[in-house]
């Protein structure tokens, strides 16, 4: 593409290089497994037989060869609001592939947590290593090498990054991810944020509270800010996984079962006895990845980001670190603003333009890669397309040309911000990463003391009892990976909010996590080395004084740290199955390699 932006040109070429050994690795071991298992015919009589046997009308397809197999790798479970829908998708997607002459089974299902039911729960403490669990489910699902492609199902935090993950490991296959799209607005989020903060300074009743919560997360579909789960859904688009435009098309809808329909033919005909044959090992490339990372900044997507793209590249072979996502940062414009880095939710966001816009906006910037490999015939520049249903056939149209609300979505013209608002903070505390889009500039530097807690229920008892009312950097330490699998810490948001509207001078830094939904506190997430292990936080102790600068990129304290004995990390905690997590602890690696036991241990 000739008018690349050069520092996404200049970030891609050194992604490329840092990643050639281990990339042609990887697209080897792919080469070497299609001719392995070329079709479900290498298969033996008996293996074969087991793979069909309870397939009913598909089974004479299935035995004679005829037709490509898919293989339906799904998430569902209905306490989960954003797969309730994948219920009966099975049934429909069979009707969908045989149509074209294809079957599909279900190979397999992968958990699905829910991080708002588990949030300040002990649950939480394996929802990052849910991802790899997921990842290595996809891998038995696809194991029985019966497939001639994978219809991927899932929507929320760690599902699409672990279905990734796993499907990439059989990247030989085509890939296609289905989405089911979010629910429809409830309660207005500035209204469900004041209600959590007046809960917090004990102004409201539990009775409120749960009112509140549930008029804002109330029937099937995605949660409607954008956090991980919908920050997931824009990247499958700019990595070309989705059927164009797919991405936030409410559920039960005539237009989300075109969509589905449409994915699944497509499906088919890309594999390899298609003629137009497109592997996810060559969809998902050091460009896909990078138009990811873009599409991220560009639309103020989830920081856990930060911790599942390096994973997700890595099981393709491609290196990406927080220096990548930095300079990325620096030149891609902030260009929508949803909740909770606005007031319009995602079903705003779409219909001001959604991702038609967005893609359309960046590619003629030269900010996005057009020259890539996508599930879509057209490439990268069909994603500028929205759906609509003609009658009842699918069609695609040009994504509006002006924004159907500027308070949501711009043009890179007359962009929210002139960077992507994700920043590299760093110094003798170690990296983390900073969501400066979601702060006002003004609070984008914090220097105070430290007050240092090893959770975030000793953070609320300070607070209750008064502790936190003053300038204060509050640390959360012994919160990573090897800790206790790195939780998120939405504990924090309210009573650190409340601290902030009283004038105090208030930032976060933790070995932690926060998502898309961590608000308006500054905030060092993600830092690593962990404390864990003796890294830098381990010796912070109360009253030393901490700078974070969004500017600079500063994380620093001023004290010798050198001359200080770590501090003694909590034990590990059982129950709640936490127990059950011990090994993923205490392989992984850390958070700005995607704090994953499982890639680690497996040379990736």
């Amino acid at each position: 593409m000739s008018n690349l932006h050069p520092a996404v040109e200049r970030v891609t070429q050194r992604i490329i290089e840092k990643s050639k050994a281990s990339r042609r690795r990887y697209l080897d071991l792919m080469d070497a497994e299609a001719e392995r298992f070329p079709n479900r015919n290498a298969l033996s009589c008996s293996n074969l037989a087991h793979g069909f046997a309870a397939a009913l009308e598909d089974k004479g397809a299935i035995k004679s060869g005829r037709g490509a197999n898919l293989a339906i790798v799904t998430a569902y479970n209905d306490m989960l609001s954003a797969h309730q829908p994948y219920s009966r998708y099975p049934e429909a997607m069979k009707l969908y592939a045989r149509e074209v002459g294809a079957t599909a089974q279900v190979a397999g299902g992968v958990p699905a947590m829910c991080d708002g039911v588990t949030q300040g729960q002990p649950g939480m403490e394996l929802s990052l290593f849910s991802r790899d669990v997921i990842a290595m489910s996809t891998g038995i699902a696809m194991s029985h090498a019966m497939f001639d492609g994978m219809a991927l199902l899932g929507i929320c935090d760690k599902i699409v990054p672990g279905l990734v993950i796993g499907a990439l490991r059989f990247g030989y296959l085509p890939a296609v991810f289905v989405p089911s799209g979010p629910m429809p607005s409830g309660l207005a989020n500035k209204e469900k944020q004041k209600v959590r903060q007046l809960y917090a300074e004990r102004k409201a009743t539990r009775a409120d509270l749960l009112e509140s919560e549930s008029a804002s997360y109330h029937s099937p579909g995605t949660c409607t800010f954008y956090g991980t789960a919908n920050s997931n859904q824009m990247m499958m688009e700019l990595m070309g996984l989705h059927v164009p435009g797919s991405a936030f098309v409410p559920p039960n809808t005539p237009l989300r079962s075109q969509l589905t329909r449409k994915a699944l033919h497509r499906l088919a005909a890309i594999g390899r006895e298609g003629g137009d044959y497109r592997p996810m090992a060559q969809v998902v490339d050091e460009k896909a990845i990078v138009n990811a990372c873009v599409g991220l900044l560009a639309t103020g997507g989830s920081t856990n980001h930060a911790i599942h793209l390096p994973a997700m590249a890595r099981a393709a072979g491609v290196q990406l670190d927080w220096q990548d996502l930095d300079e990325l940062s620096a030149a891609v414009p902030l260009i929508a603003r949803v909740y909770p880095n606005g007031a319009g939710d995602v079903n705003h966001f779409h219909a001001a333009g959604g991702m038609g816009y967005v893609v359309r906006e960046l590619l003629d910037a030269g900010l996005a890669h057009e020259d890539v490999l996508t599930i879509a015939e057209g490439g990268m520049r069909a994603y500028a397309d929205e759906p609509f249903l003609d009658g009842d056939t699918l069609s695609f149209r040009p994504a509006p040309a002006q924004s159907g609300d500027d308070e949501i979505l711009r043009p890179v013209s007359g962009a929210f911000m002139p960077d992507g608002g994700m920043r590299l903070v760093q110094g003798n505390l170690g990296r983390g990463t900073f969501k400066t889009s979601a702060v006002d500039p003004a609070r984008w530097t914090i220097e105070a003391p430290a007050r240092v807690f090893d959770s975030q229920e000793a953070v609320q008892e300070a607070f209750k009892a008064g502790e936190l009312n003053r300038d204060v950097v509050v640390v959360v330490r012994f919160q990573g990976p090897r800790a206790n699998g790195m939780p998120e810490l939405h504990k924090l948001t309210p009573p650190l909010g409340v601290l902030q509207d009283k004038g105090f001078k208030v930032a976060l830094v933790t070995d932690g996590r926060m998502s898309g939904a961590s608000g308006k506190v500054p905030a060092a997430i993600h830092v690593t080395p962990e404390a864990l292990g003796d890294g830098p936080l381990s010796l912070v102790e109360d009253g030393d004084i901490i700078k974070l600068c969004g500017h600079d990129g500063t994380l620093t304290v001023k004290a010798d740290l050198a001359a200080r004995q770590p501090a003694r990390a909590p034990t590990a905690e059982m129950g709640m199955g936490r127990e059950l997590f011990a090994m993923l602890r205490h392989f992984a690696d850390g958070a700005e390699r995607g704090g994953s036991a499982m890639l680690a241990e497996g040379g990736l």
